[in-house]
């Protein structure tokens, strides 16, 4: 009898273990989309769209296609980025969450990985607390034809056009930009995910 339940009092602890581990890895990584999709779905379940400046009058062209390069499968931004008629940008969007603002305190900041054609690139993120389109929170980044991780912490930041203080307990949305200046925009993303330390 007391044999049983010492065998009974030992499983409990490991399945306690193993329960504790699993919760502390999902604690400290967050993967938002890692492209196992067979569409433009993330993994929270939310869709990437194209955006570009022809929003509000620009010229800029692009488009968001599924691909597969040096292995990776990715979302590929291609595009033409002019900054004629006031424009100057062409991203890809991710929404969060189609409910309330995402809550993202318990992570330290934002890992990606790309590849791209050498030119530099923006992750804009945008809260519930920014009123105007062209506000966000911003971080540039250069690429390279090989596959780099960037790993992005939310203290790295700036605001754009606000004075408001970064809330990443209250994300929207995230972008990827292509944005400034006249150029070819060919950026491939393969995962991004909330990493915590």
């Amino acid at each position: 009898m007391r044999f049983k339940l010492f065998t009974y009092i030992l499983i409990l602890i490991s399945a306690m273990i193993t329960h504790d581990t699993k919760n502390q890895v999902y604690a400290n990584d967050l993967i938002i989309d890692d492209r196992s999709s067979a569409d433009l779905s993330s993994n929270l379940g939310v869709k990437w769209r194209l955006v570009t400046d022809g929003v509000m009058g620009g010229l800029s062209k692009g488009n968001l296609i599924l691909d597969n390069y040096k292995g990776r499968n990715c979302l590929r931004m291609r595009g033409d980025v002019t900054t004629a008629n006031n424009g100057g940008f062409v991203q890809i969007a991710l929404p969060l969450s189609d409910k309330e603002p995402f809550d993202a305190s318990a992570y330290t900041g934002v890992e990606l990985e790309v590849s791209g054609n050498k030119e530099s690139y923006n992750i804009h993120f945008r809260t519930d607390s920014l009123w105007f389109p062209w506000q966000s929170y911003r971080y540039s980044f250069k690429t390279s034809p090989d596959w780099q991780t960037h790993r992005i912490p939310f203290a790295r930041l700036t605001p754009y056009k606000t004075a408001q203080i970064f809330s990443q307990n209250e994300i929207i949305r995230i972008g990827l930009f292509a944005i400034g200046r006249e150029f070819q925009a060919d950026l491939c993303l393969a995962s991004i995910k909330f990493y915590s330390e």
